[in-house]
């Protein structure tokens, strides 16, 4: 039975169930190893397309404007490259079977909160108190 219920794509996770209980564990896991493949898909794209786009551009503004786009799709790599990092970060919560708790307060992130954000370490109120007194600092 159980095979038949995680296997369900319409599944969504709701507060009405236990938390971090099978079913949601495994809704995690298989949402978190769907954007990794994504993103490494997209990357072996972007290698391909760079690779083809080193052509020369007599023109200096055709120049200009393909070192930009090139920049560009190299900064986005980067930041996908550190999702990537979180991602493997929280895959290896789930094995460790802490995933979805705050690394804070250890309470409950809250099942719309990783919907968003599944690879959120910390639950809202936490996120919040962190980012203020980032702010606090920064502003000294």
């Amino acid at each position: 039975m159980a095979e038949t219920v995680l296997s369900d794509n319409e599944y969504r996770p709701t507060e009405d169930e236990p938390f971090m209980n099978e079913r949601q564990v495994e809704y995690f896991k298989q949402k978190l190893l769907g954007w990794k493949e994504d993103i490494l898909r997209e990357s072996r794209e972007t290698v391909t397309h760079l690779q083809s786009e080193t052509e020369n551009h007599p023109d200096l503004a055709d120049r200009a404007s393909s070192e930009t786009d090139r920049a560009l799709e190299l900064r986005t790599r980067d930041r996908q490259r550190k999702l990537i990092s979180k991602i493997d970060e929280a895959l290896r919560r789930i094995e460790e079977g802490v995933y979805g708790y705050c690394e804070e307060t250890g309470e409950p992130i809250g099942i719309a909160r990783l919907e968003a954000r599944p690879i959120a370490t910390l639950s809202l109120e936490a996120q919040e108190r962190h980012e203020r007194r980032e702010r606090v600092h920064r502003d000294d």
